[in-house]
């Protein structure tokens, strides 16, 4: 057995919260949630016990991608407030003892910053090589790229004739980071908000930086499955570890953060070679394995074409990544964030079981190895949204595959409506729903997006005043975290791998054992307890039902959705 890792870090024992700050609260009744709204809320994150706050971009931006489209990196977006107004977020947040990660967004930049604005204007203008230009093949684009957000990756610019490449929205041009003055304005930038008090980056698409020499076409198959090809293009490209490197050497190592990449398309290898602590550039990583396990690999239609998701392949992605990093790398523990849909509508059961399978999914990810993040709203059990019509749709990537397929290919628009109801990101982004007034509280004009009409069952002020709502779940899962190091530091063994309704791990630290139980269905199946657990004594740490604390854990009829945790010594 081991004891406690020489490599004890206070971000490997926090739990990070997501605010999207345009539709966390908005204090001026403009509809847009801002950072005096954010301000006036940190006592209720202060109460669920958080200790880190991960901010959505706020920068300057024309808000093409919500803010992940940035015109100007160290100023703040007007709808949003000021830089006086970020600091005394700052300084109110580290008062309650929290700490503020700031989104780094470098793999690109708003067509309206001033560096796109001037590399746009000729071809030998100074700021020309800061982004990536070619000139058109045959009279068509450079290559056969797809951009993520549907469509060709190029844009042609007619002041120039030439194009750029754009792996997002055509607002969003990337950087040239083979330019070193590029890497040098951004490290510079990086060290600016370093310097004001911030506590660390999330970092976004960062494994996308580095790009492959000569652009060359993809595999004509499937020139639209990004995630087929691009990991041979622009996926951990061959000079990315040269510039992570750089940037942990010239900037991250020189402060006491907290780092965390955002890295599509990674493999547990891939991991342990950007977070170890030897010689690795990042605290922890987001990787998307389990947010794919409901997707049908290969289809043109990429996460819109649903599949059933089955309990054993969430239980292979997971207990991988818990195994394959214990001890060489560090994980982050996330079902939702800004660009995900509502776990509980995903993974639970948003009807019957809401309370039931929000309180079990909860348990099961925050009882895992890595850093867990709780996105705004997930902490109260938010569920999908279902609007009625394309028209009340804000996200990008959305309106861009309706009009991509609906519009252009005469794809079924009811069906492509029902994966926008499953999949979209604008799920995640109705606004936050703090009571049971218009607008859930969240405004009092016109929201930029409608709330969900259920805010008036699912809200803050209701959670608070119930002891048995989602929200005390959470706040309780917290605490223990904080309580028991065997949840932090503890090895991961995978119980009844090839059973389809309950999820059961153990965790392993000095003397201790922690089992976990979960079920994921409404069914009430009969948990075993496999014979090489053994102990002298147990203790319930949580659960999601009322359960006698004397009652044998040999075998147990679950209840549907239930969670139990037990510390067996």
């Amino acid at each position: 057995m081991e004891s406690i890792p020489k490599t004890k870090q206070w971000w490997k024992e926090a739990v990070v919260y997501q605010i999207y700050p345009r539709s966390f609260k908005d204090s001026n009744g403009d509809g847009i949630g801002d950072l005096r709204g954010i301000i006036e809320k940190l006592d209720y994150l202060q109460e669920l016990g958080v200790d880190v706050v991960w901010l959505s971009p706020v920068y300057k931006s024309p808000n093409d991608d919500n803010g992940y489209d940035i015109s100007d990196y160290q100023d703040i977006m007007d709808e949003f407030g000021t830089l006086a107004d970020w600091d005394e977020l700052l300084h109110e947040m580290h008062a309650r003892g929290m700490k503020l990660v700031m989104d780094l967004v470098v793999n690109h930049t708003s067509d309206e910053h001033h560096w796109f604005i001037e590399s746009r204007k000729s071809k030998d203008n100074p700021y020309r090589d800061y982004y990536i230009w070619r000139p058109g093949k045959d009279g068509k684009e450079p290559n056969n790229w797809q951009s993520f957000f549907s469509g060709s990756a190029w844009q042609y610019d007619e002041a120039t004739g030439e194009y750029y490449l754009h792996l997002f929205s055509k607002k969003q041009p990337d950087l040239n980071w083979e330019n070193e003055k590029v890497r040098e304005e951004i490290f510079n930038m990086m060290t600016w908000w370093l310097d004001r008090g911030i506590d660390g980056f999330r970092m976004d698409v960062i494994n996308l930086l580095s790009k492959v020499e000569g652009l060359p076409d993809a595999p004509v198959t499937n020139p639209n499955d990004r995630y087929q090809w691009g990991g041979q293009y622009f996926v951990n490209g061959p000079k990315l570890m040269d510039y992570l490197r750089e940037m942990k050497e010239k900037v991250l190592s020189k402060y006491d953060i907290m780092t965390v990449g955002e890295t599509p398309m990674v493999t547990t290898d891939d991991a342990i070679r950007f977070t170890n602590e030897q010689d690795g550039v990042m605290n922890m990583l987001f990787q998307f394995e389990h947010m794919d396990v409901d997707s049908k690999p290969g289809s043109p239609l990429g996460k819109w074409d649903i599949q059933p998701w089955k309990l054993t392949d969430l239980k292979k992605i997971m207990s991988k990544w818990q195994v394959e990093l214990h001890g060489k790398g560090w994980n982050s523990l996330y079902l939702e964030n800004h660009d995900q849909p509502r776990s509980v509508s995903r993974f639970g059961d948003d009807k019957t079981y809401h309370v039931e399978s929000a309180k079990m999914l909860a348990t099961w990810l925050h009882m895992m190895q890595g850093t867990p993040y709780i996105y705004q709203g997930q902490e109260i059990g938010m569920t999908n949204v279902s609007f009625p019509s394309i028209e009340y749709y804000r996200d990008v990537e959305t309106i861009n595959l309706w009009n991509d397929v609906v519009v252009n290919k005469g794809y079924d628009p009811d069906k492509i409506l029902k994966a926008i109801h499953y999949r979209g990101r604008d799920n995640a982004r109705t606004p936050m729903q703090w009571d049971a007034t218009e607008h859930a509280g969240f405004t009092t004009g016109t929201p930029w997006i409608n709330v969900n009409p259920n805010y008036r069952d699912i809200n803050v002020e209701q959670a608070l005043k119930d002891e048995n709502s989602v929200f005390h779940y959470y706040k309780k899962l917290i605490r223990l975290r904080k309580e028991h190091p065997i949840i932090v530091y503890g090895s991961y063994e995978l119980l009844l791998e090839d059973d389809e309704q309950i999820y059961a791990y153990v965790r392993k630290f000095n003397d201790e054992q922690l089992l976990v139980i979960t079920n994921f269905s409404s069914e009430q199946p009969t948990f075993t307890l496999p014979s090489h657990i053994t102990f002298t004594e147990k203790q319930l740490l949580i659960s999601n039902y009322t359960v006698d604390e004397n009652e044998s854990i040999d075998t147990i009829v679950l209840k549907p959705y239930e969670a139990r945790v037990y510390k067996l010594k």
